[in-house]
């Protein structure tokens, strides 16, 4: 009878351990990275009126909206709206036109 002998080697001596000890590796030293740039440049602070500025932003692009919708609304208003000024044919011959009753 054979006896198997393996080959037994530190855990350490093999690279596939490494390779996955350093994905869990790399995002450790990026998350302390974001950290020390977060502690070295803090984010501004938020007005004390923002509420109030975002409401006039909001009322200017209306503004504007309504600003580049302005000739279709004339154009529509116009077309709906009846002329107040007589036809050709009432200014011309007014005996040819039925009378009202």
């Amino acid at each position: 009878m054979q006896q198997q002998t393996s080959d037994t080697q530190p855990w350490w001596q093999y690279g596939h351990v490494w390779l996955i000890i350093a994905g869990p590796a790399a995002v450790i030293v990026a998350g302390f990275i974001t950290l020390a740039i977060a502690i070295r440049m803090p984010d501004p602070v938020v007005a004390e009126d923002y509420y109030r500025r975002g409401l006039n932003i909001n009322k200017t692009l209306a503004a504007e909206k309504d600003m580049q919708l302005a000739p279709a609304m004339q154009s529509r208003n116009h077309v709906v709206t009846p002329k107040s000024e007589p036809s050709q044919l009432e200014a011309a011959k007014p005996e040819l036109l039925p009378k009202p009753q």
